[in-house]
């Protein structure tokens, strides 16, 4: 296993369907509850620990998904509502750094709980003409509402399998 990509790298079909969005939504629904059970009652120590060195603790890891979470909705909110277009990416090391990474976990976990929500029930609505949709990432070029919606459940797994890994060790 490659424990930089436990689950694989995000694979996205080359043509997206109203079934495969129905399928992330549905893992994107579930994923606090299996959040909650690896995070819910670890002492300080294990919140400390990393899945591999040099990586994010346990604690930063929660955290991180949370703050994703909130700028890949926001993006996603304007590739709906706009016309392509751009914006800007995160320095997640830095944002890592900051002292509200230092905060519990639970904060993080109640706002990925609404984001999520407002994710599932945008996604449910979505056409097959909003797939195509997009916006353009300073860095990574054009996004599509399909391929952000893959990201968004893809980004939650993979970490969640390095808060596994990082509680194995």
């Amino acid at each position: 296993m490659d424990v930089k990509f436990p689950i694989g790298q995000l694979d996205v079909p080359e043509n997206v369907t109203l079934a495969d969005i129905e399928e992330w939504l549905d893992r994107i629904e579930t994923y606090t509850l299996r959040l909650r059970a690896a995070v819910d009652s670890l002492s300080d120590e294990e919140l400390a620990k990393t899945y591999r060195g040099g990586s994010f603790n346990v604690r930063q890891l929660v955290h991180h998904i949370a703050d994703s979470q909130l700028n890949m909705y926001q993006r996603l909110k304007l590739a709906l509502t706009d016309d392509a277009p751009t914006v800007p990416g995160f320095v997640q090391d830095e944002w890592a750094q900051l002292p509200d990474a230092e905060t519990p976990v639970e904060s993080s976990v109640k706002m990925l709980e609404g984001i999520n929500e407002r994710i599932v029930a945008l996604g449910k609505t979505l056409t097959e003409s909003q797939l195509d949709r997009y916006f353009v990432h300073e860095a990574n070029g054009r996004i599509t509402v399909a391929t952000k919606i893959a990201k968004l459940a893809w980004h939650e797994e993979h970490h969640l399998e390095h808060i596994k890994i990082a509680l194995s060790n």
